[in-house]
C-alpha cells in the first residue's frame, strides 16, 4: 500500500513579515521611486537593502551619478532599516549626515541600511551604496522621529 504524504500546513507571515511587507509595498507605491530602476528588500527587523540601477540621466556634468542620487538611495535604506522597528507609525527623517567616497557610475548597485540605536523617540541607521564591482562609494548616518501619521492610513503600505 502507498503511503501519501501531506504537506505540513505553510506557517503563516509573523507579524515581523507583514510589516516588512507592507514597507515593501510602501515604497513601490511612493510615487518619487517612479523616478529610478529602484527595489526595497527587508530580510530582517533593522536591515533593507535597496538594489538600484544608476543611469547616465542620473549623471551631474562630469559624468557621474549626482549627490542627489546617493542622497535619496542612503536616506531610504537607512529610513526603511530603522522602520522596521516601528510598526505603527511613519518615520521622518529629521537629519542625514552624507560622505562621497568614490564616484558611482552606471550600473547596478545596493543601498545597505543598519539600524544602529534608539526606539522610543528617535532612531538612528546608517547606511552605505555598493557599487557592481563590490566598492563602498558613499555612506551615511541618519536620525529618524516617529510622525503622527499611521502607516495603515497610507495607500501602499497595506497592499
Amino acid at each position: 500500500m502507498a503511503k501519501i504524504a501531506t504537506p505540513p500546513d505553510s506557517p503563516e507571515p509573523s507579524p515581523g513579515a507583514t510589516h516588512w511587507r507592507g514597507l515593501e509595498a510602501l515604497y513601490a507605491t511612493a510615487p518619487v521611486n517612479d523616478l529610478f530602476d529602484s527595489r526595497l528588500e527587508i530580510d530582517g527587523d533593522g536591515r533593507s537593502t535597496i538594489h538600484f540601477t544608476v543611469e547616465e540621466r542620473h549623471f551631474h556634468a562630469a559624468g557621474a551619478a549626482h549627490g542627489t542620487l546617493y542622497f535619496k538611495m542612503l536616506d531610504d535604506a537607512a529610513f526603511y532599516a530603522a522602520n522596521t522597528l516601528v510598526s505603527d507609525r511613519f518615520l521622518l527623517t529629521t537629519a542625514f549626515n552624507l560622505h562621497f567616497t568614490k564616484p558611482i557610475r552606471a550600473g547596478r548597485a545596493r543601498a545597505e541600511g543598519r539600524w544602529v540605536s534608539g526606539r522610543r523617540r528617535v532612531l538612528v541607521a546608517e547606511s552605505r551604496i555598493v557599487d557592481a564591482q563590490g566598492e563602498e562609494v558613499g555612506r551615511g548616518t541618519g536620525t529618524f522621529m516617529r510622525s503622527h501619521i499611521a502607516l495603515s492610513s497610507l495607500d501602499g503600505y497595506g497592499k
